[in-house]
């Protein structure tokens, strides 16, 4: 009990650190918050720092979500629950960083290490779909609410064939309500029609002109 406490604790953490805010600072010595979109994330460091720091955020925010899950499979013993709870953790971390005054990012990318490692074909099923609309619309808000709201539904049509694992199936919605929760201005701007598209320019003399 007290390792798969710990294994919940320690995922939080590791999810804590924002590599978007620790590059920005590192590269640019700026509060990536206070730039682009305002949000620690790989959309907002493409905007600000281009797509190599870009691409480490993605990849480095990605591993968290992993490493977190198999962290709970490793300290979880017999208790399905403990490798998805570690991925929850890691996520709550992301959007809420301890070491970053609780302002974080919205967690997708995390997501997506955490549910490709817990169930991997149903993730990329959801994964391929955001991708295409991602590319079509590039909204990539839009294309990362469509693979959180698909991932329960393929982990249903997965489980009637092979069997529910209830674990990940309620996880991966508790998942999407956190993702739809941080993306709701998001949803505001995808209506109006007013939501940044990728390779768009999100600031204006280097400053933060979305809220």
């Amino acid at each position: 009990m007290i390792l798969q406490i710990i294994a919940i604790v320690f995922s939080y953490l590791l999810g804590s650190v924002s590599f978007s805010v620790v590059l920005a600072k590192l590269l640019k010595g700026i509060d990536i918050r206070q730039h682009g979109s305002g949000n620690a994330g790989a959309t907002n460091t493409l905007r600000i720092l281009g797509k190599g720091p870009a691409i480490a955020v993605l990849m480095l925010d990605v591993l968290k979500g992993i490493a977190a899950v198999w962290l709970g499979k490793w300290l979880g013993g017999d208790n399905e629950w403990i490798p998805a709870f570690c991925g929850i953790a890691a996520i709550i971390g992301h959007n809420w960083p301890v070491y970053f005054h609780f302002r974080g990012g919205k967690g997708i990318a995390s997501t997506i290490g955490v549910m490709a490692t817990l169930c991997f074909f149903p993730a990329l099923c959801a994964g391929i779909i955001a991708i295409l609309l991602i590319v079509i619309t590039r909204y990539v808000s839009l294309g990362s609410l469509v693979f959180v709201a698909l991932t329960p539904i393929s982990l249903v049509i997965f489980g009637l064939i092979y069997g529910f694992d209830w674990p990940i199936f309620w996880s991966s919605l508790v998942i999407c309500l956190f993702a739809f929760w941080r993306h709701r201005s998001n949803i505001v701007k995808i209506v109006q029609g007013r939501e940044n598209k990728i390779g768009s320019g999100g600031t204006k003399g280097g400053k933060r002109i979305v809220k």
